[in-house]
């Protein structure tokens, strides 16, 4: 998922795309694997984070396989065009990263497990990148549904980002901020890997486990 029109700077909303009102293509039930639904209404006591960590496609894939997690979903969030494409979203003047929609069970795993798994399974202090893929489409992201998860997703990336520098590295470029719109990614997006087993992975990793 390289584009040689991939942006590395941030749009406004003033010069995003303008978008549309709905969605122009189908978006599935059911998750390809699990076969549970990947739209709401989910059952009751379930949660839902938004997370960015490079190229969706890997992303959802690490999330599905996680014990609690009830589904998945591949889709766009953190910029401005409603209901956008995914051409538009890697043009750069959408606004949006691509992340994927972890829904899950707070009884089996905690927010902070999962924060575990999306710290140390991507970089996130390439900024506008994510390995070869380079845009702003690509930035870590996380995107909060309650002011629980915001305090808990504030301080893990705090914690996260102090021990990266000490040992050496840069710090955490994650963004945090209020999920305004989830919008789902096209048909051929969701499972993607599934779907296509040898398909593209890329998660550029510092190796820095979450300090204990």
């Amino acid at each position: 998922m390289v584009f040689s029109s991939a942006k590395t700077h941030m749009i406004g909303a003033e010069k995003a795309l303008a978008g549309r009102g709905s969605y122009e293509f189908t978006v599935p039930d059911t998750h390809h694997v699990t076969g549970r639904p990947i739209r709401p209404p989910f059952p009751e006591g379930l949660e839902q984070i938004v997370l960015g960590m490079g190229c969706f496609w890997g992303a959802e894939e690490i999330f599905w396989q996680v014990p609690g997690v009830y589904t998945t979903a591949a889709g766009y969030a953190g910029g401005y065009t409603g209901h956008p494409w995914y051409e538009e979203v890697c043009s750069g003047l959408t606004g949006h990263s691509e992340v994927v929609l972890v829904v899950y069970d707070p009884n089996v795993v905690t927010l902070k497990d999962l924060l575990v798994v999306f710290f140390e399974r991507h970089d996130p202090t390439q900024g506008y990148r994510q390995g070869n893929d380079v845009g702003t489409q690509y930035r870590s992201a996380i995107y909060w549904t309650t002011p629980a998860q915001r305090a808990e997703a504030e301080q893990a990336t705090a914690e996260y980002s102090e021990h990266l520098q000490r040992l050496g590295y840069g710090a955490a470029t994650t963004e945090l901020a209020p999920l305004r719109q989830f919008f789902y990614a096209e048909d051929y997006h969701q499972q993607y890997l599934a779907k296509n087993p040898n398909g593209y992975r890329c998660h550029a990793t510092t190796g820095v486990r979450f300090p204990a």
